[in-house]
């Protein structure tokens, strides 16, 4: 009779938090009140916007896009305040792309009174002229890789500083090993590592917390994303990071092989930029299906012309394969049309120069 007793006591208390408005108990997975339609969270919601606008003032953009990031957890995605925080988000994104330090705090963001006057859009500039050469993008894109030797270290580190990474590593470790050697399973399991790594810093910058990486023999690793971009600008930025962390490692590598003469590294070097070429198809949910979704039509069918002209030079199979399933995507019908230049100016270098480095 006692677990009667106790399922029966359970069931007759309230479930959920009452309602700031109306005092109804709501269920934990609703953010409005289905009878006043208040904003269930509006108490912290009010603490996060001060918590947001006290970063930006102090020019912590950082802290306070992943403060707006929090907020939207906690917002329907349909209601004005969503799209008003959304719109501070893409502010503080620009400024931090542009590079130069905040000079005023954001307008709005203050402790609001009532549900319609939580915070207000940010003001932000106007996006920035394009880089005029595409190899200057590649390589300001890129600025990961070049950097890597000197500021990479200390996020490759604290990866390794999690359980479950350090584990399931260690598990990916062994299995390679005893299918190809220690000295080619080690470099595999490294550049794999910084892929990942560099979805997580790129999540970090934009504000959105993510799970360490979790290896699974033979199938690489992942990261597992705890919020959501809020545009197809900032789904291919972290899509392509990976790539673009990818490709640092696999040319650090690939140098180390020609100053050591090693047919080992230059294997690993190899393998590495084929797994980050392969990453490339862009076909859902591989990076490069990220990145795609950032593309508009004529710039897919561009992407599909440059790439083939690399196939016919040096018959690298996934860059053909990236070139006919661009073609193919380069005819869908979508509501969203989307057209970000640096992205298709960053997606085909990515291609090019990991179809290169993967040439046998």
């Amino acid at each position: 009779m006692q677990p009667t007793e106790l399922q029966s006591s359970a069931a007759s208390e309230p479930v959920g938090a009452p309602c700031p408005s109306c005092g109804l108990f709501v269920a934990p997975a609703l953010l409005v009140c289905p009878q006043c339609q208040a904003l269930v969270h509006r108490a912290e919601l009010e603490q996060i916007a001060a918590v947001a606008d006290a970063a930006s003032a102090r020019g912590d953009l950082a802290e306070a896009m992943a403060s707006w990031r929090r907020a939207l957890l906690l917002l329907p995605s349909e209601s004005k305040q969503y799209t008003q925080i959304t719109g501070s988000i893409r502010g503080i994104r620009e400024r931090l792309e542009a590079g130069a330090p905040p000079t005023a705090s954001p307008a709005g963001a203050a402790p609001a009174t009532n549900d319609e006057a939580l915070p207000r859009a940010t003001g932000w500039r106007r996006f920035r002229a394009a880089i005029s050469s595409g190899v200057a993008v590649v390589l300001f894109k890129l600025k990961a890789v070049w950097l890597l030797l000197l500021t990479g270290w200390k996020p490759l580190l604290l990866g390794l500083t999690k359980l479950g990474t350090l584990s399931s590593m260690l598990l990916s470790l062994g299995v390679y090993w005893g299918l190809y050697g220690w000295q080619f399973a080690l470099g595999l399991v490294g550049c794999i590592y910084v892929h990942e790594i560099g979805h997580v810093v790129a999540l970090k910058r934009l504000g959105i917390a993510a799970s360490s990486p979790m290896f699974i023999p033979g199938f690489g690793a992942v990261v597992r994303m705890k919020g959501y971009p809020i545009d197809a600008d900032e789904e291919a930025q972290v899509g392509l990071a990976g790539p673009r962390w990818g490709l640092g490692i696999s040319l650090v590598v690939f140098l180390a092989a020609r100053l050591m003469h090693s047919d080992a590294l230059g294997a690993i070097a190899k393998v590495s930029a084929w797994l980050n070429l392969f990453n490339l198809i862009p076909i859902p949910p591989l990076d490069g299906g990220r990145g795609f979704r950032a593309l508009g039509n004529k710039q897919r069918l561009l992407c599909a012309a440059a790439l083939g002209a690399v196939y016919a030079f040096n018959k690298q199979g996934f860059v053909g394969i990236i070139a006919l399933i661009a073609l193919f995507r380069s005819f869908e019908q979508r509501k969203d049309a989307h057209a970000n230049t640096r992205v298709l100016i960053e997606y085909v270098g990515l291609a090019i120069m990991l179809s290169v480095l993967s040439m046998p």
